[in-house]
């Protein structure tokens, strides 16, 4: 059974197994901060439950817990390594939190999963006036790799320098 519970400042829903909704409502640590009932969406596309701590040195701690990775961390922390530590929602919607929808992955492979938040709609591409360029990272620092007539030229060459890099850095024996 699929549980939908709603956000508090949005009239999107979470998805939660009937396990994971169990839990969440009964132990007493979640119980007690009512958390079910105060989840929230978070700019970042994900559901988060927050709560401000008054620090006995005076000021605030903001609590954020993040719904996807509490669930994983519980129900899949075998699946858990240094490498694959960031969790993800395999069919893309973040607010789908079954845990057969979640998994761990690197973060190279959390970054070539990522949408584009450019208007040209792929990572590494810009419009400039009436032609598009083809920007890389590289070490933290941007590689132009030309200007094209389309966006998917664009995109493309991204993909191959993209390609390129991480054939290098495949073949580049580890540093002792």
């Amino acid at each position: 059974m699929t549980y939908k519970v709603n956000l508090k400042n949005s009239d999107e829903f979470v998805l939660l197994d009937d396990f994971s909704y169990e839990w969440l409502s009964s132990d007493p640590y979640y119980v007690a901060l009512d958390f079910l009932n105060n989840l929230r969406l978070h700019s970042s596309g994900c559901a988060v439950f927050q709560k401000n701590w008054r620090k006995l040195t005076g000021g605030y701690k903001t609590e954020t817990i993040y719904l996807h990775k509490l669930i994983a961390e519980k129900y899949l922390s075998h699946q858990k390594t240094s490498k694959a530590s960031l969790v993800g929602a395999m069919n893309g919607n973040k607010l789908d939190c079954r845990v057969e929808n979640l998994f761990f992955h690197s973060r190279s492979s959390a970054g070539r999963r990522r949408k584009a938040q450019n208007q040209s709609g792929y990572i590494g591409v810009y419009r400039e006036n009436k032609r598009y360029r083809a920007v890389i990272s590289i070490n933290g620092k941007p590689v132009h790799l030309g200007m094209f007539d389309t966006a998917e030229e664009a995109a493309a060459a991204y993909q191959r320098a993209q390609r390129e890099l991480l054939k290098k850095k495949d073949e580049t024996p580890p540093k002792s």
